[in-house]
Protein backbone atom coordinates (compact mmCIF):
# COMPACT_ATOMS: atom_id res chain seq x y z
CA UNK A 1 0.00 0.00 0.00
CA UNK A 2 0.92 3.67 -0.29
CA UNK A 3 1.38 5.58 2.94
CA UNK A 4 2.77 8.89 4.16
CA UNK A 5 5.48 8.01 6.63
CA UNK A 6 8.30 9.83 8.40
CA UNK A 7 11.48 8.32 9.81
CA UNK A 8 12.91 11.45 11.45
CA UNK A 9 11.54 14.56 13.12
CA UNK A 10 11.42 17.84 11.24
CA UNK A 11 9.31 20.02 8.98
CA UNK A 12 6.81 18.85 6.36
CA UNK A 13 9.70 17.76 4.14
CA UNK A 14 10.18 14.64 6.31
CA UNK A 15 6.78 13.32 5.20
CA UNK A 16 7.36 10.87 2.37
CA UNK A 17 4.99 8.76 0.30
CA UNK A 18 6.29 5.19 0.52
CA UNK A 19 5.22 1.70 -0.55
CA UNK A 20 4.97 -0.64 2.43
CA UNK A 21 3.35 -3.99 3.14
CA UNK A 22 -0.40 -4.10 3.65
CA UNK A 23 -1.44 -4.54 7.29
CA UNK A 24 -2.56 -8.06 8.24
CA UNK A 25 -5.42 -8.49 10.72
CA UNK A 26 -5.18 -10.47 13.91
CA UNK A 27 -8.12 -12.75 14.75
CA UNK A 28 -10.14 -9.86 16.24
CA UNK A 29 -9.02 -7.12 13.82
CA UNK A 30 -10.24 -5.54 10.59
CA UNK A 31 -8.42 -3.78 7.78
CA UNK A 32 -10.06 -0.55 6.60
CA UNK A 33 -9.55 1.01 3.17
CA UNK A 34 -9.07 4.62 4.23
CA UNK A 35 -11.34 6.95 2.30
CA UNK A 36 -10.99 9.96 4.59
CA UNK A 37 -8.64 10.89 7.43
CA UNK A 38 -8.98 14.16 9.35
CA UNK A 39 -5.89 16.01 10.59
CA UNK A 40 -5.15 16.99 14.18
CA UNK A 41 -2.49 19.17 15.79
CA UNK A 42 -0.87 16.12 17.35
CA UNK A 43 0.07 15.05 13.82
CA UNK A 44 2.25 18.14 13.54
CA UNK A 45 3.79 18.33 17.01
CA UNK A 46 4.85 14.68 16.88
CA UNK A 47 6.29 15.15 13.39
CA UNK A 48 8.27 18.15 14.65
CA UNK A 49 9.41 16.24 17.73
CA UNK A 50 8.07 18.90 20.09
CA UNK A 51 6.01 16.28 21.93
CA UNK A 52 5.34 12.58 21.48
CA UNK A 53 2.98 10.22 23.24
CA UNK A 54 4.43 7.44 25.33
CA UNK A 55 5.08 4.49 23.06
CA UNK A 56 5.73 6.60 19.95
CA UNK A 57 8.35 5.14 17.61
CA UNK A 58 9.83 5.94 14.22
CA UNK A 59 9.02 5.36 11.42
CA UNK A 60 5.46 6.56 11.96
CA UNK A 61 2.22 6.91 10.01
CA UNK A 62 -0.01 9.63 11.49
CA UNK A 63 -3.77 10.04 11.25
CA UNK A 64 -6.11 9.43 14.20
CA UNK A 65 -9.47 10.10 12.57
CA UNK A 66 -10.13 7.31 10.06
CA UNK A 67 -13.22 6.43 8.05
CA UNK A 68 -13.56 4.06 5.14
CA UNK A 69 -14.62 0.59 4.03
CA UNK A 70 -13.72 -2.75 5.62
CA UNK A 71 -11.77 -4.90 3.15
CA UNK A 72 -10.57 -7.74 5.39
CA UNK A 73 -11.63 -9.22 8.75
CA UNK A 74 -9.96 -11.55 11.23
CA UNK A 75 -11.12 -15.09 11.89
CA UNK A 76 -12.86 -14.23 15.16
CA UNK A 77 -14.78 -11.18 13.94
CA UNK A 78 -18.56 -11.42 14.33
CA UNK A 79 -20.19 -10.55 10.99
CA UNK A 80 -23.23 -9.17 12.81
CA UNK A 81 -20.97 -6.44 14.18
CA UNK A 82 -18.85 -5.70 11.12
CA UNK A 83 -18.25 -7.38 7.77
CA UNK A 84 -16.31 -6.84 4.57
CA UNK A 85 -17.93 -4.00 2.62
CA UNK A 86 -19.19 -2.10 5.66
CA UNK A 87 -18.50 1.63 5.79
CA UNK A 88 -17.03 2.39 9.21
CA UNK A 89 -15.50 5.02 11.46
CA UNK A 90 -12.64 4.01 13.77
CA UNK A 91 -12.34 4.69 17.49
CA UNK A 92 -8.60 5.48 17.65
CA UNK A 93 -8.17 4.82 21.38
CA UNK A 94 -6.81 1.34 22.08
CA UNK A 95 -8.40 1.12 25.52
CA UNK A 96 -10.63 -1.90 25.93
CA UNK A 97 -9.16 -3.90 23.03
CA UNK A 98 -9.70 -7.65 23.23
CA UNK A 99 -6.92 -10.22 23.49
CA UNK A 100 -7.62 -11.44 19.95
CA UNK A 101 -6.48 -8.16 18.45
CA UNK A 102 -2.87 -7.55 17.47
CA UNK A 103 -3.32 -4.07 18.99
CA UNK A 104 -4.33 -5.21 22.49
CA UNK A 105 -2.39 -4.58 25.68
CA UNK A 106 -2.11 -0.80 25.28
CA UNK A 107 -5.19 0.32 27.17
CA UNK A 108 -3.86 2.24 30.17
CA UNK A 109 -5.92 5.45 30.14
CA UNK A 110 -3.46 7.23 32.42
CA UNK A 111 -0.26 5.58 31.25
CA UNK A 112 0.95 4.34 27.87
CA UNK A 113 -2.37 4.47 26.06
CA UNK A 114 -2.24 3.22 22.49
CA UNK A 115 -3.80 5.53 19.90
CA UNK A 116 -4.14 4.73 16.22
CA UNK A 117 -2.30 7.46 14.34
CA UNK A 118 -0.41 8.64 17.42
CA UNK A 119 1.70 5.71 18.62
CA UNK A 120 0.30 3.07 16.26
CA UNK A 121 0.08 3.39 12.48
CA UNK A 122 -2.84 5.53 11.38
CA UNK A 123 -4.83 6.86 8.47
CA UNK A 124 -2.27 8.69 6.33
CA UNK A 125 -2.33 5.54 4.21
CA UNK A 126 -4.47 3.56 1.83
CA UNK A 127 -5.15 0.91 4.48
CA UNK A 128 -5.40 0.98 8.28
CA UNK A 129 -5.51 -1.81 10.86
CA UNK A 130 -8.08 -1.48 13.67
CA UNK A 131 -9.62 -3.72 16.35
CA UNK A 132 -13.02 -4.96 15.19
CA UNK A 133 -14.46 -3.81 18.53
CA UNK A 134 -13.39 -0.26 17.71
CA UNK A 135 -15.15 0.26 14.39
CA UNK A 136 -18.69 1.57 14.05
CA UNK A 137 -20.92 1.46 11.01
CA UNK A 138 -21.47 4.73 9.13
CA UNK A 139 -25.06 5.40 7.99
CA UNK A 140 -25.59 5.09 4.25
CA UNK A 141 -26.74 8.70 4.09
CA UNK A 142 -23.61 10.13 5.75
CA UNK A 143 -20.70 11.24 3.52
CA UNK A 144 -17.64 9.26 4.57
CA UNK A 145 -15.59 12.43 5.02
CA UNK A 146 -18.13 13.66 7.58
CA UNK A 147 -17.56 10.50 9.62
CA UNK A 148 -13.80 11.22 9.65
CA UNK A 149 -14.37 14.57 11.36
CA UNK A 150 -15.98 12.87 14.34
CA UNK A 151 -13.64 10.79 16.54
CA UNK A 152 -10.99 13.02 18.11
CA UNK A 153 -12.95 16.27 18.11
CA UNK A 154 -16.31 15.03 19.32
CA UNK A 155 -14.96 12.65 21.95
CA UNK A 156 -12.51 15.26 23.27
CA UNK A 157 -15.33 17.80 23.48
CA UNK A 158 -17.98 15.57 25.04
CA UNK A 159 -15.62 14.05 27.61
CA UNK A 160 -14.30 17.49 28.61
CA UNK A 161 -17.68 19.22 28.78
CA UNK A 162 -19.80 16.60 30.47
CA UNK A 163 -17.68 13.87 32.08
CA UNK A 164 -15.02 16.22 33.45
CA UNK A 165 -16.67 19.65 33.44
CA UNK A 166 -20.13 18.44 34.57
CA UNK A 167 -21.81 21.01 32.33
CA UNK A 168 -25.55 21.08 32.95
CA UNK A 169 -28.56 22.57 31.20
CA UNK A 170 -28.98 26.25 32.02
CA UNK A 171 -25.31 26.80 32.84
CA UNK A 172 -23.02 29.11 30.88
CA UNK A 173 -19.91 27.82 29.13
CA UNK A 174 -17.15 29.79 27.42
CA UNK A 175 -15.45 27.95 24.55
CA UNK A 176 -12.22 29.30 23.09
CA UNK A 177 -10.77 28.83 19.58
CA UNK A 178 -14.22 28.58 18.05
CA UNK A 179 -12.84 27.74 14.60
CA UNK A 180 -11.04 24.58 15.71
CA UNK A 181 -12.51 21.14 15.21
CA UNK A 182 -12.85 20.48 18.95
CA UNK A 183 -14.63 23.79 19.53
CA UNK A 184 -16.93 23.40 16.51
CA UNK A 185 -18.05 20.14 18.11
CA UNK A 186 -18.20 21.58 21.63
CA UNK A 187 -20.36 24.57 20.70
CA UNK A 188 -22.96 22.30 19.16
CA UNK A 189 -22.85 19.72 21.95
CA UNK A 190 -23.23 22.37 24.65
CA UNK A 191 -26.20 23.95 22.88
CA UNK A 192 -27.91 20.59 22.49
CA UNK A 193 -27.43 20.02 26.22
CA UNK A 194 -29.26 23.27 27.01
CA UNK A 195 -26.26 25.40 27.98
CA UNK A 196 -25.73 29.07 27.18
CA UNK A 197 -22.64 29.27 24.97
CA UNK A 198 -20.06 32.04 24.86
CA UNK A 199 -17.53 31.51 22.06
CA UNK A 200 -14.29 33.33 21.36
CA UNK A 201 -12.08 33.23 18.29
CA UNK A 202 -9.17 35.11 16.78
CA UNK A 203 -10.85 36.64 13.73
CA UNK A 204 -14.10 38.35 12.81
CA UNK A 205 -14.99 35.65 10.28
CA UNK A 206 -14.59 32.85 12.81
CA UNK A 207 -16.65 34.78 15.35
CA UNK A 208 -19.48 35.09 12.82
CA UNK A 209 -19.35 31.42 11.96
CA UNK A 210 -19.52 30.53 15.66
CA UNK A 211 -22.86 32.33 15.76
CA UNK A 212 -24.03 30.17 12.85
CA UNK A 213 -23.12 27.07 14.87
CA UNK A 214 -25.43 28.22 17.66
CA UNK A 215 -23.26 30.24 20.04
CA UNK A 216 -25.34 32.74 22.03
CA UNK A 217 -22.56 35.33 22.47
CA UNK A 218 -19.29 35.72 20.56
CA UNK A 219 -16.10 37.76 20.92
CA UNK A 220 -12.83 38.35 19.09
CA UNK A 221 -10.31 37.24 21.73
CA UNK A 222 -7.43 39.12 20.08
CA UNK A 223 -9.01 42.56 20.07
CA UNK A 224 -11.57 42.62 22.88
CA UNK A 225 -11.61 42.22 26.68
CA UNK A 226 -12.72 38.68 27.46
CA UNK A 227 -13.24 39.18 31.21
CA UNK A 228 -15.37 42.32 30.92
CA UNK A 229 -17.48 40.72 28.19
CA UNK A 230 -17.99 37.46 30.11
CA UNK A 231 -19.32 39.32 33.13
CA UNK A 232 -21.47 41.66 31.04
CA UNK A 233 -23.33 38.88 29.23
CA UNK A 234 -23.86 36.93 32.47
CA UNK A 235 -25.17 39.98 34.40
CA UNK A 236 -22.07 40.02 36.56
CA UNK A 237 -22.15 36.37 37.65
CA UNK A 238 -19.33 35.08 35.48
CA UNK A 239 -19.46 31.83 33.53
CA UNK A 240 -19.88 28.38 35.05
CA UNK A 241 -17.44 26.51 32.80
CA UNK A 242 -14.58 27.43 30.49
CA UNK A 243 -13.43 24.87 27.91
CA UNK A 244 -9.92 25.69 26.75
CA UNK A 245 -7.40 23.88 24.57
CA UNK A 246 -5.36 27.00 23.72
CA UNK A 247 -3.44 26.97 26.99
CA UNK A 248 -1.11 29.62 28.39
CA UNK A 249 -2.29 32.53 26.23
CA UNK A 250 -5.85 32.49 27.61
CA UNK A 251 -5.39 31.07 31.11
CA UNK A 252 -5.66 34.38 33.00
CA UNK A 253 -8.79 35.73 31.26
CA UNK A 254 -10.38 32.30 31.52
CA UNK A 255 -9.90 32.18 35.30
CA UNK A 256 -11.11 35.74 35.85
CA UNK A 257 -14.20 35.08 33.67
CA UNK A 258 -15.43 32.31 35.96
CA UNK A 259 -18.06 32.89 38.59
CA UNK A 260 -18.41 31.32 42.03
CA UNK A 261 -17.72 27.58 41.83
CA UNK A 262 -16.59 27.89 38.23
CA UNK A 263 -14.67 25.13 36.46
CA UNK A 264 -11.85 25.64 33.97
CA UNK A 265 -11.49 22.48 31.89
CA UNK A 266 -8.24 22.21 29.97
CA UNK A 267 -7.76 19.69 27.17
CA UNK A 268 -4.90 21.18 25.15
CA UNK A 269 -1.85 23.42 25.15
CA UNK A 270 -1.55 24.89 21.66
CA UNK A 271 -0.15 28.19 22.96
CA UNK A 272 2.38 26.59 25.31
CA UNK A 273 2.67 24.11 28.13
CA UNK A 274 3.80 26.43 30.94
CA UNK A 275 1.37 28.89 32.49
CA UNK A 276 1.19 31.10 35.58
CA UNK A 277 -1.90 31.19 37.75
CA UNK A 278 -2.45 34.95 38.08
CA UNK A 279 -4.19 34.95 41.47
CA UNK A 280 -4.47 32.15 43.98
CA UNK A 281 -6.61 34.46 46.08
CA UNK A 282 -9.15 34.77 43.27
CA UNK A 283 -9.24 30.98 42.94
CA UNK A 284 -9.92 30.16 46.57
CA UNK A 285 -12.20 33.14 47.16
CA UNK A 286 -14.38 32.10 44.18
CA UNK A 287 -13.98 28.34 44.77
CA UNK A 288 -12.66 27.86 41.26
CA UNK A 289 -11.46 24.46 39.99
CA UNK A 290 -8.93 23.74 37.26
CA UNK A 291 -9.70 20.34 35.77
CA UNK A 292 -7.57 18.36 33.36
CA UNK A 293 -9.58 16.41 30.81
CA UNK A 294 -8.05 12.96 30.51
CA UNK A 295 -8.57 10.27 27.85
CA UNK A 296 -12.15 9.21 27.18
CA UNK A 297 -13.27 5.72 28.20
CA UNK A 298 -14.18 2.99 25.68
CA UNK A 299 -17.85 3.10 26.67
CA UNK A 300 -18.15 6.78 25.68
CA UNK A 301 -17.51 6.37 21.95
CA UNK A 302 -20.64 4.47 20.94
CA UNK A 303 -23.19 6.80 22.58
CA UNK A 304 -21.39 9.87 21.23
CA UNK A 305 -21.34 8.35 17.73
CA UNK A 306 -25.06 7.56 17.91
CA UNK A 307 -25.76 11.16 18.97
CA UNK A 308 -23.68 12.43 16.05
CA UNK A 309 -25.52 10.20 13.59
CA UNK A 310 -28.96 11.33 14.76
CA UNK A 311 -28.29 14.86 15.98
CA UNK A 312 -28.10 16.88 12.76
CA UNK A 313 -24.67 18.30 13.62
CA UNK A 314 -23.11 20.79 11.24
CA UNK A 315 -19.88 19.43 9.75
CA UNK A 316 -17.25 21.92 8.64
CA UNK A 317 -14.51 20.69 6.32
CA UNK A 318 -12.23 23.56 5.40
CA UNK A 319 -10.51 21.69 2.55
CA UNK A 320 -9.38 18.29 1.34
CA UNK A 321 -5.99 17.06 0.13
CA UNK A 322 -4.75 13.93 -1.64
CA UNK A 323 -2.34 11.62 0.16
CA UNK A 324 0.73 13.22 -1.43
CA UNK A 325 -0.51 16.61 -0.23
CA UNK A 326 -0.13 15.69 3.46
CA UNK A 327 2.69 18.20 3.99
CA UNK A 328 0.64 21.03 2.48
CA UNK A 329 -2.34 19.95 4.57
CA UNK A 330 -0.32 20.13 7.77
CA UNK A 331 1.06 23.54 6.84
CA UNK A 332 -2.48 24.75 6.27
CA UNK A 333 -3.44 23.49 9.73
CA UNK A 334 -0.49 25.26 11.35
CA UNK A 335 -1.33 28.54 9.59
CA UNK A 336 -4.53 28.87 11.60
CA UNK A 337 -6.45 29.77 8.45
CA UNK A 338 -8.89 26.94 9.06
CA UNK A 339 -12.47 26.63 10.21
CA UNK A 340 -13.37 23.08 11.16
CA UNK A 341 -11.35 20.17 9.82
CA UNK A 342 -8.82 19.40 7.09
CA UNK A 343 -9.21 15.98 5.50
CA UNK A 344 -6.85 13.71 3.57
CA UNK A 345 -8.36 11.50 0.85
CA UNK A 346 -5.88 8.60 0.42
CA UNK A 347 -7.89 7.01 -2.39
CA UNK A 348 -7.78 10.22 -4.42
CA UNK A 349 -11.56 10.77 -4.22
Amino acid sequence: MRAVQYSEHGGPEVLRVVEIADPRPGPADVVVRVEACALNRLDVVQRNGWFTLDGFTLPHIAGMDVAGTVVEVGTEVDASHVAVGDRVVVDPSLAGVSAGSSLNGRGDLHGELGVIGANADGGYAELCLAPASHVFRVPDTMPIEHAATFPTCHLTASHALFDVGRLAAGETVMIHAAGSGVSVAAIQQAKRAGAIVLATAGSASKVERALELGADHVLNNRTDDIVTWAHEVTDGRGVDVVLDHVGAALLAPSLFSLGIGGRLVTCGNTAGDEAVIPSLGHMFHKRISILGSDAYRPDEFGPAWNAFCTGDFDVHIDREYPLDGAGDAQEQLVSGDVFGKIVLRPQGT
